[in-house]
């Protein structure tokens, strides 16, 4: 029994025999193929030779030569034998012997294996898979290997832990948690902060389980949120939410920035302020100023740092999670501590007020020293001088000044008086309700050392100050590409960081209210404890444990920020799905986004010079919130459609608890800040339609794409499940395209018209017909499609293009009005060209296919549009600015006529031209009367129309009209005579051709209808004929039948010159004339003319003389529209 053996080496593409330029598998796919060469040995049993061991070893040997070598010696030992490139699914690194890539069993399917790859091959491709690092092509379009040049990869080794569970702490403590959250607290009460804290934190838990299950459905590269959303919502939605993160991201960075200024000019170094107040009332605005000079600063610093490389950041980061952890722990211990031992900051009192400390130390009015009574710097603070005797203020005169714990302790049970909100007015002064006063007339001033409320205070506004401080649980997802199991890793860590950072903060809520004094937790700045930062007064063993901490921890927060939204940005930008963004895909050699960095910076720049952390915290809440939200949107999409690749390994997920998370953040955003959330959807909302109309078209199986489908699919059904009423008829075009010898759309301009007619709205289905076989004209048609596609783009058409492979073109017309649409949803009118030159032309195939594509768009009720004269009809970029759309209504057919110009002047091509309706009237007609019934008509159509009745009297038959059918009939005669002598003169050359030849064996089965109708078929194209073995006798027989009907067709051309012509034809060639001088006449400078179209002859032996009847009625007119309607009403008078 013969064996096979195959061999394969690395080729290219194009040298592979038999493998055309239109093969639609090169065109289509990846260079990379597969061939199979065959060789037969004598036995089964028999040994390999010294050649077929030649093929083993270069095969067995693939992963150390060069492809060159492996290719000479695999060439070389098989001969003639196919050459075979590599296939991407096939991992050929450990082949011993070429039995690897045919299996005996398999022989049925070895010629598609190079598209459908044995299951140990795909499973040995998909055992070397591994993840993308960030900013790189995706992973379905990199997948490209090179043979024996590929790299080996480093596989990840991360786990849960510092994979996941550090990153997503990091990220998550921040700068509000040391600078803003014992205000909250303060201002919010405890009650109202735990409740601040429990929404964030539950809006963000929700989030990571909706996250965890994307995550978890399949292999995610690195690339965050972004990829995710993208993937699951679609390039639209993924580049709006997209920007939304990489926004979020970068005003993070700026945030940070801002708050490590904060903490370096009020509690490290506040002498290094360069500008200075003179006056009480400008230290606000001169602390601004300071923010913004030494933000620009920072952020310049910081970017070159990133700049410069990244590992360093890297390194750094395990630094700064050391400080924040510490930090916290410092926290922690100093409430327990107080609790026993409380640290000791008194807060000075006047009344009720709050004093500010930080100009004096004694909390007196006087000092007594010797008998001798001296006034403090306090005094001088509210009285003209340090005299006992000068003028004070009334309130500092009749209050009395006490000294509290800023730092009650533990113990203590200030908790309850801390449960309780109190929010301010800016402008307050702080005030402990439980002290006595005693009130005054007199206005607080700013000349006083009282501590005043630099902000008003709300719910609304403590929620979109705090949010940032939850935001940070994407690091997980982000570094998805270096985790050793991502879809076990990324829902476990992220789920446990967010539940420690949760119970942090609700702890630290609780121990802030249960030890701090509520003044003090309202003193944004500690201004009353000599200005020392609240939450490090009650840290241990030292306030700088916090201060230092909280400063590096917000420097390694802002280059982490810097680091990934410059990615994150690259990222979109190679995704190429917003074209002014793909300059910033391109960075330094190493991949490093140069120009990402200095966007990012530039934006960052912009939170800068706000200056305010209070009021950057709610902008990136805003876009943070935007994200979530889609992520949340894009698990209950994908888990309501149940769609077949929607399996998450996270299994505790729920369409029930991404909706709850997606209401949580859409009420948080309008919570935070009803204008900042919606200029953030606006800015979403600008960024989806920008993708929409002008990005690049992306297809990645998202979830909204299922959305559609399910939709589509709805609708569908419900318009099969009545008929179509007439109020909301439309033509629904099937645009009927003819291609030349070179696949170019010979009339494009009917495109064009369509677009016109149809202005966007309804549906468009552009269709042609490539007449040949489909199996060996499948690429042909595929280059067509294309063709037809990138024409509908070019003119703007909405729609869709079908093509159709037939054996005839009037075959493939047929299937194509047949078949084209699905449901309630298909076409109701054909808009065809008009045959051109149809008279010279010696093929009448031509106009034959036009003659009965009106017999089958008539047969299935369908209306049909036929331009005629297609070239001279309006482009888009061109203008009417006057002129008329004139209506020849001669027979009614459902008001098509009425419809059409009403529709073209909605297009701005036609919409400056007036509408004018002619209509025909007989003797016995009261023309009168029909010019005012159709005048009524016009009204109660709400269309304004000039109108106008013509009356054609009665005449007698013209001598040219009696010429004309006389000469069209003996036309008509005379080339049927000349297609017999054609056909004849075919038989003789095909008589000739066969003589040479013994025996020839074609197929049997095309149809001969068209070949004896028309005569078009030459010798080359009769496949319809079984050649049997030449005789003599037949070669003379055939002569003589073939001089015998030379002889009667001479007979036929003296009949030609006798002959009269029919009645019947006169009368229809009469009206045509008659018509054609009436709509000349009436009609010769109207911009477009429609009329109705006559149906076709039912004999088809009259299909010639109905084509000239169709060319005498529109003769001398510049654009004409023939109009048939398809049966059924498609315009009324009622509402």
């Amino acid at each position: 029994m013969a064996s096979v053996r195959f061999t394969v080496t690395p080729t290219k593409a194009e040298d592979i025999p038999g493998l055309s330029d239109t093969s639609p598998d090169v065109s289509s796919r990846s260079s990379s193929r597969v061939r199979f060469g065959s060789r037969e040995s004598v036995s089964r049993s028999e040994p390999l030779s010294e050649a077929s061991g030649a093929v083993s070893t270069s095969l067995g040997t693939a992963g150390v030569e060069t492809p060159e070598k492996s290719t000479t010696a695999a060439t070389g030992a098989v001969g003639d034998g196919f050459h075979k490139d590599l296939n991407t699914y096939i991992n050929n690194s450990n082949c011993v012997d070429d039995d690897d890539f045919y299996d005996r069993n398999l022989a049925l399917f070895e010629e598609e294996m190079d598209t459908r790859p044995k299951v140990s091959s795909l499973l040995n491709r998909l055992a070397n898979y591994t993840n993308l690092t960030q900013g790189a092509k995706e992973h379905e379009e990199a997948e490209s290997f090179e043979g024996d040049k590929r790299k080996s990869t480093k596989s990840p080794q991360m786990g849960t832990f510092m994979g996941v569970y550090l990153p997503c702490l990091q990220n998550i403590f921040g700068v509000i948690l040391f600078l803003r959250l014992t205000w909250v607290v303060g201002n919010a009460g405890v009650l109202q902060a735990l409740c601040i804290v429990f929404i964030c934190c539950c809006c963000t838990m929700l989030t990571a389980i909706s996250m965890s299950a994307i995550a978890t459905n399949g292999v995610v590269p690195a690339g965050g949120s972004y990829f995710m959303i993208s993937r699951s919502l679609g390039p639209e939605f993924g580049g709006a939410v997209g920007l939304c993160f990489y926004l979020g991201t970068t005003f993070a960075g700026s945030m940070y920035i801002l708050g490590a200024i904060e903490i370096f000019l009020m509690y490290i170094f506040p002498d290094a302020a360069i500008f200075v107040a003179e006056d009480e009332n400008d230290e606000a605005a001169t602390m601004l100023n300071n923010m913004r000079v030494y933000g620009t600063c920072f952020l310049a610093l910081m970017a070159i740092v990133v700049f410069v490389g990244v590992k360093y950041v890297n390194k750094l980061a395990s630094l700064f999670l050391a400080c924040v952890v510490i930090s916290i722990l410092s926290i922690y211990a100093g409430a327990l501590k107080s609790a026993f031992a409380p640290p000791h900051f008194p807060v000075c009192m006047l009344g009720n007020h709050t004093l500010s400390r930080h100009k004096w130390y004694a909390c007196n009015k006087t000092i007594q020293n010797n008998e001798t009574i001296t006034t403090t710097l306090l005094w001088q603070e509210f009285c003209a001088s340090d005299q006992l005797n000068a003028t004070c203020s009334d309130y500092f005169t009749q209050n009395e000044l006490t000294e509290i714990q800023g730092i009650p302790g533990l113990a203590s049970s200030i908790i309850l008086e801390n449960l309780w909100s109190s929010y301010l007015t800016k402008g307050d002064i702080l005030q402990k309700t439980s002290l006595p006063t005693v009130s005054v007339s007199e206005a607080p001033s700013n000349l006083h050392p009282y501590v005043f409320a630099d902000l008003t205070t709300s719910f609304t506004l403590l929620v979109g100050i705090f949010f940032p401080s939850v935001t940070g649980i994407m690091a997980g997802s982000n570094r998805s590409g270096d985790l050793k199991d991502a879809q076990k890793s990324i829902p476990t860590g992220t789920i446990l960081a967010i539940l420690t950072t949760s119970l942090v903060y609700l702890s630290n809520v609780v121990l802030f209210g249960s030890c701090i004094e509520g003044v003090v937790l309202r003193d944004k700045f500690g201004d009353s404890v000599q200005g020392n930062l609240v939450v490090g007064i009650l840290s241990w063993p030292s306030p700088w444990v916090i201060v230092i901490g909280s400063f590096f921890s917000t420097c390694g927060a802002g280059l982490q920020s810097l680091t990934g939204a410059p990615r994150l940005l690259q990222a979109i930008a190679k995704d190429q799905i917003i074209p002014f963004l793909r300059v910033f895909g391109h960075g330094k050699s190493n991949g490093e986004p140069t120009w990402a960095l200095l966007l990012t910076a530039g934006i960052a720049e912009l939170g800068i010079l706000i200056a305010s952390l209070d009021l950057v915290a709610p902008i990136l809440s805003m876009f943070f919130l935007m994200c979530y939200l889609f992520v949340n949107l894009a698990c209950a999409v994908q888990t309501l459609l149940r769609t077949p690749n929607w399996r998450p390994r996270f299994r505790y997920y729920h369409w029930t608890l991404s909706f709850l998370g997606m209401t949580i953040c859409l009420a948080l955003m309008f919570i935070s800040s009803w204008y900042y959330a919606l200029v953030a959807m606006l800015i979403a909302v600008m960024i989806y339609k920008y993708i929409e109309y002008h990005g690049a078209e992306k297809e990645w199986g998202d979830g909204i794409r299922g959305l559609s489908l399910s939709a589509a699919r709805y609708a569908l059904l419900r318009l099969e499940e009545g008929p179509l009423h007439t109020k909301n008829w439309r033509p629904q075009v099937l645009v009927l395209l003819k291609l030349d010898e070179d696949l170019h759309v010979k009339y494009p301009r009917l495109l064009t018209f369509a677009s016109q007619l149809k202005a966007g709205k309804g549906l468009t289905i552009v269709g042609s017909v490539i007449t040949g076989n489909f199996l060996e004209c499948y690429g042909e048609a595929f280059a067509a499609e294309q063709t037809l596609k990138h024409l509908m783009e070019k003119e703007r058409v909405k729609g869709f293009c079908q093509l159709v492979v037939a054996m005839k073109a009037r075959e493939g017309i047929s299937h194509l009005i047949q078949s084209c649409g699905l449901g309630g949803m298909k076409h109701n009118t054909v808009v065809m060209g008009w045959p051109q030159g149809w008279r010279q032309s010696e093929d009448p195939h031509a106009w034959k296919t036009f003659i009965n594509t009106v017999r089958v768009t008539t047969t299935a009720h369908l209306a049909l549009l036929v331009p005629k004269n297609i070239s001279l009809f309006p482009a888009n970029s061109e203008h009417f600015s006057e002129g008329n759309i004139d209506v020849w209504w001669i027979v009614h057919d459902g008001g098509m006529l009425m419809l059409l110009p009403f529709l073209l002047r909605q297009h701005k091509v036609w919409k400056k031209c007036k509408m004018r309706i002619f209509t025909v009237a007989q003797m016995e007609d009261n023309s009168i009367q029909m010019k005012k019934d159709l005048a009524t008509f016009l009204y109660h159509l709400r269309m304004e129309a000039e109108v106008e009745v013509v009356e054609m009297h009665d005449s007698d038959i013209s001598a040219y009209t009696y010429e004309r059918t006389l000469m069209m009939e003996q036309r008509s005669q005379m080339l049927r005579q000349m297609r017999l002598s054609k056909s004849d003169r075919d038989k003789e050359a095909q008589l000739v051709k066969d003589r040479n030849s013994m025996l020839r064996l074609t197929s049997i089965g095309s149809d001969d209808d068209d070949e004896t109708d028309t005569g078009a078929a030459t010798g080359s194209e009769r496949t319809d004929r079984v050649h049997m073995t030449w005789t003599k006798d037949k070669y003379l027989a055939s002569v003589r039948a073939a001089r015998g009907h030379g002889a009667a067709t001479f007979e036929g051309l003296r009949d030609i010159l006798s002959m009269r012509p029919d009645q019947s034809n006169v009368r229809r060639m009469h009206t045509a004339v008659k018509l054609n001088e009436v709509i000349v006449n009436k009609s010769h400078d109207a911009r477009l003319v429609l009329l109705n179209m006559p149906g076709p002859p039912r004999n088809t032996d009259g299909d010639e003389n109905y084509m000239e009847f169709l060319e005498v009625l529109t003769e001398g007119l510049e654009r004409v529209l023939l109009v048939r309607g398809g049966g059924s009403e498609v315009i009324t008078i009622y509402s």
